[in-house]
């Protein structure tokens, strides 16, 4: 496996282009198995997940067309002949449960292994399966599969999410897009890359209302049509860079993003000492002074993301004073407390909270890596730390970032990856 260097010290100062959002890009793209015929999906990103994603259309039978220029992927699912996403290739990522509703509300079935992906918490597809179910679909699980049939179509009803879930939200919205009749979605997850989603499903001729809110309404149409869509600008990779320059007192703006988007973690920057100028499409974070402790607690979208904690965690590490962390979101996303505790840092667990006592250096230290979020936390700890640090597993880094030695080295950053 392939391993990253850094040696820490260097103040990162320059600008970052934001590549498209992952975490919107996968979902689009299983929302393509929706549409008999071509769509253009721009600005994606590239990264193993993407790839996964394209390689469990594939096999479903979507063909392909791939213009670098445009980061575009030309995909055509007028021949699917495949209802089976199997286990090799969804074991890689826990998104590809995704593949679902599509499947279930264009052809009445699928055959879906379980998925697999980062170790931070079980993230039960019980949320998905519940709201299918509402929709009319009967499901079984077997053998490490989920098998989901509907007698003609999916029907249209009123689906209250026990809980504000990202993903699951996205799999009825795309399974109720070809439902007939109506659907309301209650205690719906409010991130924007749901509004990407919708906005997509909308432009291909969907009838959705009120995504981004609490409540979703959406009229089933018969089909969607082929369709043009640019992928949104990733807000986690834009928080990350951001936190890495402000961790290594530096000046950093990052490019192509929406300040909205991102204002929950801008605010607790503010709150740590930083100067944080906002533009339509920009933001720039500097610092003239130490960093101050400051409290987080991860929210679901509007309040402080779950997938920015392990950095801003990094941060609060050189911090001065006492920070408290709070995960809400998911158990188990405290992996990366003992590699930072291994670089000096003083970190004690209390349940859901993590309380950081700020010193004054971290010192460089051979890492592991245990998820994509806990990886991008070493790398900022490894930008501000005393000498050399080797990052060990870092496929995960590959999954979630574009380029990210590349975009470190434009800012400054002694980084270097090394091919095992």
């Amino acid at each position: 496996m392939d391993k990253i260097s850094i040696i820490g010290g260097t103040p990162l100062v320059g600008s970052v282009q934001i590549s498209g959002a992952k975490n919107a890009a996968l979902p689009i793209l299983f929302a393509t198995l929706l549409v008999s015929g071509k769509t253009k999906i721009k600005n994606l990103p590239q990264l193993n997940d993407i790839e996964t994603t394209l390689q469990v259309l594939k096999i479903l039978g979507a063909n392909m067309k791939y213009d670098v220029s445009s980061h575009m992927r030309e995909i055509n699912c007028s021949q699917v002949e495949s209802l089976e996403a199997p286990y090799d290739l969804v074991r890689k990522m826990r998104a590809s449960v995704l593949v679902l509703g599509p499947l279930l509300a264009r052809f009445g079935q699928a055959k879906v292994s379980l998925p697999g992906g980062c170790a931070i918490g079980a993230r039960p597809v019980g949320y998905h399966l519940s709201g299918l179910k509402a929709l009319g679909a009967s499901i079984e699980l077997e053998q490490g599969y989920v098998l989901a049939k509907t007698q003609k179509k999916l029907i249209g009803n009123k689906v209250v999410f026990e809980f504000p879930s990202v993903g699951a939200t996205e799999n009825i919205l795309m399974a109720a897009v070809l439902a007939k009749g109506e659907s309301v979605l209650e205690n719906c997850a409010k991130e924007p890359e749901i509004v990407d989603l919708a906005n997509f499903l909308i432009k291909a001729g969907a009838k959705i209302e009120g995504a981004g809110s609490e409540t979703i309404h959406v009229q089933g149409v018969d089909t969607l049509s082929e369709v043009e869509y640019s992928v949104m600008a990733d807000r986690i990779e834009a928080a990350t860079y951001l936190a890495a320059g402000l961790s290594t007192g530096g000046s950093v703006r990052v490019n192509g993003i929406d300040p909205e988007n991102i204002e929950s973690v801008l605010a607790k920057f503010e709150e740590a000492g930083a100067k944080i100028k906002r533009g339509i499409d920009f933001v720039e974070s500097s610092i003239d002074q130490k960093l101050k402790g400051t409290d987080v607690i991860t929210q679901p979208f509007p309040g402080f993301p779950t997938d920015m904690q392990a950095q801003f965690m990094a941060m609060m590490c050189i911090a001065a004073g006492t920070s408290i962390i709070t995960e809400n979101i998911f158990e188990n996303r405290f992996m990366h407390v003992a590699e930072l505790t291994r670089m000096g840092a003083q970190i004690e667990v209390k349940g859901k909270s993590a309380v950081v006592r700020g010193v004054n250096q971290l010192k460089a230290a051979p890492l592991m890596a245990t998820d994509l979020r806990a990886s991008a936390s070493l790398v900022i700890a490894a930008l501000c730390a005393e000498g050399e640090s080797k990052i060990n597993r870092i496929y995960h880094l590959d999954r979630g970032y574009e380029k990210i030695e590349e975009k470190l080295k434009n800012l400054g950053a002694k980084i270097f990856r090394e091919k095992s």
